[in-house]
């Protein structure tokens, strides 16, 4: 679809309308005088430092500028490093303005009181920032913007890294084989894991703004001990570059995971040999030649598109990278659709009401309990997470039903119709689900109309639970908070047992059954289902692992059965621990675990391939689809 767009666009206005303009800070620079500051947009992957220090040399100013880091306690620095830098002639860059907004005002005044007359003609303010409501609006409208987005594309990125090299550094270090191939090594994984980024959820958990400084030190400590030991050190600029470099900037301890078993492939003995090979394919390898030229040679005639074989991920990722993609914009586009109808369509308000209703009809006021839990023969355990789960639901219902029957009087003029109001009736003609349900609702992806069904499966789920007993096969979706339930399984069995709960944990056993055909769950643990596989799919012959079919994004998987042990060990070979995630987006609000609030447990899987490899295809469960 976006491909399609551009091409329409290239069609109707031009090329000039898709390609972005080359970077020119020289003529940024022509254009900007003493009471004009430069303003570098930051976007993630890019650093506009270097490009700075480096034209600063080129003007022969490479002596007379000066920068500094905006944050808590930096503005009167900042605000005297201008004065004198006016006085002087000299320039000046505060960088990360956005983390400075209290002190905007000031900077606004002192860019609104530059006199040019009575300041240096040879002085200059820079300025970095992300996009940020705080930036005073007077500043962008004198100053001159620029923006310089990270390259995009395996062949782009290193070709830009290796641009940055001379032959003389190229040929700086004794070990000059063992150097150049790691250096190579080290350029690779930099582009891997900036591009990686592309993929949504299946690349990272959450995108991290990795950018070539990462690089630069990097490449300054391989160096360095290249030229300290006798041996390369491998485990020492592994954990360099893996906790500290760009492991320092890993939040989720699953992407700290992904980025080590990424490192082990381009930052390893391996990658000495001639024709290593970073991909299956062959096309992304290592070469032999001692010459820069030859290296960059070799990058000229990589493919422009990345292949995501190259990433170690499947072929279907570049399906959900684009289908993400499209949806993202389509969901702009729909905000921007107009509010009011015409001829003899039906009218907004009218359309809003039959949404209303419908809601109304399908989803129950509130969940009764009066009388009911007393009679299910569940342990006390399993008891507390149906009451949990029951008065969640029922604070949802709660805020559903008074928030339609508010704007139902609203939309026949009956009460005033408040922003909050508005807001609602918005979601609702949009078949988004309105942000005051969603505050406090289970997370979820899904458009509203499949969000109502899922809800209402879900209250269903719950009130069989409740009316019947417990099923023989639990729906692990269907719970408001899935921890609770797991906890609740394990102080039952640790209960029964008589034995601390801190000593026991899952095995995991698929079984290749339909739900229906189980009546009766297992003595200990419990059975579910509700699960879908996304990286990869079930082999019901091989039972284990294996490779998803071609344009299959989800696959469903069959029931595990959840089965406590104490003191269980875990097995060293032969399983994949792979995450289970509430919904796609897999990040959430990182808790005291160092994992997302999206995760709810890791699942061993049976695998007759490495688990890097599953690692890298990006595999995980996922109790809730978004549609």
């Amino acid at each position: 679809m976006i491909a399609a767009i551009q091409a329409f666009i290239t069609e109707t206005l031009g090329p000039e309308f898709i390609d972005p303009p080359a970077f020119d800070l020289a003529g940024s620079f022509r254009d900007s005088s003493v009471s004009t500051p430069l303003i570098f947009i930051l976007s993630p992957g890019a650093d506009p430092a270097n490009d700075f220090l480096r034209f600063a040399e080129e003007m022969k100013f490479g002596r007379k500028n000066e920068f500094i880091s905006l944050g808590q306690g930096q503005g009167p620095k900042a605000e005297k490093m201008i004065t004198e830098a006016m006085e002087r002639g000299t320039w000046v860059l505060l960088q990360n303005c956005h983390l400075a907004e209290s002190w905007m005002s000031t900077l606004e005044k002192i860019v609104d009181s530059i006199l040019p007359e009575k300041v240096h003609r040879d002085f200059r303010l820079w300025l970095t920032s992300m996009p940020s409501e705080k930036f005073p609006v007077s500043v962008l409208q004198v100053g001159i913007k620029m923006t310089n987005e990270p390259p995009k594309g395996i062949k782009a990125n290193l070709m830009r890294t290796y641009k940055s090299f001379d032959d003389a550094f190229f040929q700086i270090s004794q070990k000059s084989d063992e150097w150049r191939k790691l250096l190579f090594g080290l350029a690779f994984f930099h582009a891997i894991v900036q591009e990686r980024r592309k993929f949504g959820a299946l690349g990272w958990n959450i995108p991290y703004e990795y950018n070539s400084s990462d690089l630069m030190i990097s490449i300054r400590q391989l160096k360095m001990f290249l030229e300290e030991y006798q041996q390369v050190p491998y485990k020492l600029l592994q954990f360099l570059v893996g906790e500290i470099n760009y492991g320092g900037r890993v939040t989720d301890d699953l992407d700290r995971r992904t980025l080590k078993s990424i490192l082990m492939d381009y930052y390893s003995p391996s990658i000495l040999a001639n024709e290593y090979k970073f991909s299956g394919s062959g096309i992304y390898h290592q070469i032999s030649d001692e010459s820069l030229k030859a290296y960059l040679k070799y990058i000229r005639q990589l493919p422009i598109n990345d292949h995501p074989e190259v990433f170690g991920l499947h072929e279907n990722a570049d399906m959900s990278s684009a289908e993400q993609e499209t949806f993202n914009m389509f969901d702009t586009i729909v905000t921007l659709q107009p509010r009011v109808s015409s001829g003899k369509a039906q009218s907004r308000d009218m359309q809003i009401s039959e949404v209303v209703n419908d809601i109304l009809k399908k989803i129950v006021p509130f969940i009764d309990v009066k009388g009911k839990l007393g009679e299910n023969s569940f342990s006390d355990s399993m008891t507390t997470v149906l009451t949990q789960e029951i008065v969640r639901y029922n604070r949802l219902l709660l805020v559903i039903n008074s928030t339609l029957k508010e704007l139902l009087k609203a939309l026949r003029g009956l009460v005033v119709m408040s922003f909050d109001l508005e807001k609602l009736a918005n979601s609702l003609f949009n078949n988004q689900i309105p942000d005051l349900w969603m505050q406090k609702s289970y997370p979820s992806l899904k458009p509203l109309s499949a969000w109502v069904t899922d809800l209402k499966l879900r209250l269903d789920f719950i009130t069989s639970w409740l009316n019947v007993g417990g099923p023989a096969v639990y729906w692990i979706s269907g719970f408001f908070f899935p921890q609770a339930f797991l906890t609740g399984v394990l102080q039952t069995f640790a209960r029964k047992n008589r034995i601390p709960v801190d000593t026991v944990s899952f095995d995991f056993q698929v079984i290749d059954s339909d739900p229906d055909q189980i009546e009766e769950g297992p003595e200990d643990g419990v059975y579910i289902r509700g699960l879908f596989l996304e990286g990869a799919k079930w082999d019901p012959i091989k039972h284990q692992l294996g490779e998803c079919k071609l344009k299959e994004l989800f696959s469903e998987m069959p029931i595990v059965w959840l089965k406590p042990i104490a003191n269980r060990k875990k097995p060293s070979r032969g399983f994949y621990d792979a995450p289970v995630y509430k919904t796609l987006t897999r990040a959430g609000t990182l808790s005291t675990t160092g994992h997302s609030t999206n995760y709810v447990l890791s699942i061993e899987l049976p695998t007759d391939e490495e688990p890097s490899h599953w690692i890298k295809r990006g595999c995980a469960l996922i109790c809730s689809l978004n549609y």
